[in-house]
Parts: structure tokens; sequence; C-alpha cells
């Protein structure tokens, strides 16, 4: 039986109370159809990105926007040139991380740049830099050359989906032109929609991925 928006709403505030990382009395909520809006403000980027992740776990959550205002605590408050001297160390240091990706701070906002060739290495860059005390937003810029082709993507993406143990192997498509790859189908869990992007974009070759796979926590 399908959660009323109500039920709903109230699922996702108890998660968000649950969650040691959020500080949820300053985390509004509203549902529409399965579709979920968060406003108010939060202590730090990093905590922004908690509060959607711990959204998107409740089952029944179809979409999640997020309007969340990051207001830095007056002991994490630091200056470009610290939080630049901060992103420099933590891209030097993380093993997942090329030096061919570099950063700017302006005001707090940190922008990626550079190069690299596989997705994950952008996705680590941008996940180090989002528990940085003084970020407020960061932007990813980094772009991917890839050292190999792109061949028989389809077939290796559905034998990863199936070697995963993906309930929803069946009902994900996979769809190719060049170094794109298009996910559509349906999935019970944002999870399962995870799994298969992160799959997707394991293959050798890829450059962009679009997830168009809808949720369907009935399915």
């Amino acid at each position: 039986m399908a959660k009323t928006d109500m039920q709903l709403k109230q699922e996702i505030e108890e998660e968000l109370r649950w969650d040691p990382k959020i500080n949820a009395a300053q985390i509004g909520v509203t549902v529409d159809t399965g579709a979920v809006a968060l406003f108010g403000a939060v202590d730090s980027y990093a905590e922004k990105w908690a509060a959607e992740e711990a959204t998107k776990r409740v089952n029944g959550v179809r979409t999640v926007a997020q309007d969340l205002t990051v207001k830095i605590l007056t002991n994490h408050i630091h200056d470009d040139s610290e939080i630049a001297g901060a992103v420099q160390n933590t891209l030097k240091w993380n093993v997942y991380i090329p030096n061919t990706i570099t950063a700017k701070v302006q005001q707090g906002t940190v922008t990626l740049e550079g190069q690299a060739i596989w997705n994950f290495q952008r996705v680590t860059a941008e996940r180090a830099i989002r528990c940085l005390t003084g970020v407020v937003e960061v932007f990813n810029l980094i772009s991917l050359k890839p050292q190999t082709s792109l061949t028989q993507v389809s077939e290796q993406v559905l034998a990863a989906l199936q070697r995963q143990a993906s309930v929803d192997a069946k009902s994900i498509h996979v769809e190719t032109a060049g170094g794109k790859v298009t996910l559509t189908g349906h999935a019970t869990s944002w999870q399962s929609i995870e799994d298969a992007t992160n799959a997707a974009w394991a293959a050798p070759g890829v450059t962009q991925v679009i997830d168009h796979v809808t949720m369907s926590p009935s399915l």
C-alpha cells in the first residue's frame, strides 16, 4: 500500500532526526505525491548533503529538491586562503585524486577544475571537499578524458548489475551513443538507481551518464 504524503513527511522527519550528522530542528520538509522539498538552514555543506542522502533512504521518496542554506558556525569560519590550503592538502593526500585536478576558492565556494580519467576520481574530489570546514558550496567542473575507447558498454553494464545481485537489473535498460550512456526503466529504491549509475560509470570510455530511471517503490 502506497504511503500518503503525510506518512512520508513524518518518516522523512524521523530519519533526519535519527541521523546524528544532521540538526533536524533547522530543516523543514514538504511532500507532494512523493516529491520531497527540503528547506531551512544547515551548519555545514556536508550536513546539506547528509540531509539529502537521509531523505533518499526513506522508502516512497520519488524526487528530492533541496533549498537548504549553509550558515557556517562561528568556530568553522575561515578565510579563502585557509580554505584553499585545506583543499590543496585534501586533493594532494587522497590516493584516488590525480594531480591533474585543481581548485579555486572564492567566498567559501570551491570550484574544481582540470581533468580525470575516471568518474570516480571526479566524484571523490568533490566528496572530499564537501566535508571541509568553511566550505559553503562546491562546483565540479572536472572534465573526463578516458584513455580507452567505448566498446560493448550495454552488455558490460547489464552484466555488472546482475553480478551485484540488483533486484531491479531486469527493469533497468541501457542505451549507448559514443561515450554517453542513458539509463531508463524503473527501480524500487534509490540504491538500485545508484548501483546502476555506478555500474555505467565503471565501464571504460564512458564520459556521461544520463539517469532517466523512475522510482516505482511497489514494482
